[in-house]
Parts: C-alpha cells; structure tokens; sequence
C-alpha cells in the first residue's frame, strides 16, 4: 500500500471518530448560499483533515467543501475533500453518509462509518471495500441492469433498466463499483463529491465519466457504470 494511500486512510479513520461522535446527536446546523445545509460537525471533520495534511503534505494543495481551497503551487497536487457527503442524511439520523478523500485522481477513500464500510483505491492497485477486492459486473445490457440512483432528468433510463433503487449520494457509485448494480448518475455534483468515486470505480473496472463522456471529477456531473453499458447510458442522458 504506498503511503499517499495510508494516509488518507488514516485521515478517514479520524474523521470517522469525529462524525459518529456525533451522529443521532445534537449539533449546529447552518444553510449555505446555495440553500444546502452545513453543520459544525462538516466543518471539524474537514478542519482536522486539512490540519494532519498541513503536517504530513505541506506541498500539497487542498480543496475542500466546507473552507475553500489551500492552493498548491503550479505542478504541485492536491487533495479533494468531501468531509460528510449526505449531509441531510447525517442532520435526520439516516446512516448513509460518508467523508470523501481523494489525492489527484491517484488516490481515493470513502469511508461511512454508520454502515460499517469503507472503500479505496490507488492507480494501479485494484479497489477494495473492507478490505476484500471488489469489482465491477458484467451484466452487458440495459434490459437487465440496475440502476442505483433516480432523476427525473433521465426517467426514460430509469424505466429502461430492470432494477432500480434510489440510493443517491456515493453509495450509488460504490454499488456500481462493487458489481451489486451497473449504473450511478448525479446531474449535478462538485469536484468533491466525485474524485474518490472515480478512482475507486475505474479501479474496480468500470468506468467513470461527466454526462459529455470526459474522465473527470469537476465537470458537474457524474456517471458511473460497469464500463460495459458506459456508452449506451451516455445516449440515453442526451434523449
């Protein structure tokens, strides 16, 4: 395991002590300019983050969610930071949230520790969940995928598959990358929301890519798929 990983992996295990610390709890809650909620329990999960990278990368760059972007130097990298993905999961006591940590599209963890899981990746390295390899399907046709997230903005899609479950935020992604389900897709998301799932699912063989097909985290939306399905999804996206 090389030591970019070790340490993200460290950096979950701290933030999950601080956020089931107060999961079910009571806890400031704040909404945000885009009317998202944000809580104090957000903010010390990424504070403690960025403080242990300061210490252990002080080269490296750091964006966040919550407090902004700590910029790197031209040429340098930098670490992406989501510290509770399902935030208005974790405000009404719903377990299914999680902090994301990513290195540059090298590295990527995603740790909920309310479902007693965790899965990462490095380039290179395979992705695991808990420690066992994990993989993608091979399920090769629409007709009998399932699809773990639902949007009006491609109900024709949702209606095409066999199977579908509205499990939304990351864990979506990480079912596509576990081969439990074929296709994840959020219409709008940020950097953070998506730079760990797209090693983690492109390390267990799929594929993962912005509704125009580009390979990358930032570009506001995401889908993950088996690899298998990966264009024909992106056809139906453009009906």
């Amino acid at each position: 395991m090389n030591d970019d990983l070790t340490l993200a992996l460290a950096l979950a295990d701290a933030a999950d002590a601080i956020t089931m610390r107060s999961f079910r709890s009571t806890f400031a809650v704040r909404t945000k300019a885009d009317r998202s909620p944000v809580t104090e329990v957000d903010e010390a999960v990424e504070r403690a983050i960025r403080d242990a990278l300061e210490r252990e990368r002080p080269e490296d760059g750091i964006i966040g969610e919550e407090l902004g972007v700590a910029a790197a130097a031209p040429g340098r990298r930098n670490w992406i930071i989501d510290p509770i993905d399902g935030t208005k999961n974790f405000v009404r006591g719903v377990p299914v949230f999680g902090t994301l940590i990513a290195l540059d599209g090298e590295v990527g963890v995603v740790s909920a520790p309310a479902l007693h899981r965790r899965w990462w990746a490095a380039r290179g390295e395979g992705a695991f969940c808990n420690g066992a390899r994990i993989r993608v399907s091979a399920v090769a046709s629409i007709e009998n995928a399932m699809i773990a997230s639902i949007d009006d903005s491609y109900a024709a899609l949702v209606r095409a598959c066999a199977h579908v479950r509205g499990f939304g935020d990351f864990w979506s992604h990480m079912l596509v990358a576990e081969g439990a389900a074929e296709i994840g897709i959020d219409p709008v998301v940020s950097h953070w929301d998506m730079a760990a799932v797209q090693v983690i699912v492109e390390e267990a063989g799929g594929r993962f890519t912005d509704y125009a097909g580009r390979a990358r985290p930032d570009g506001g939306s995401g889908v993950s798929t088996n690899g298998l399905l990966h264009e024909e999804v992106l056809r139906w996206l453009k009906k």
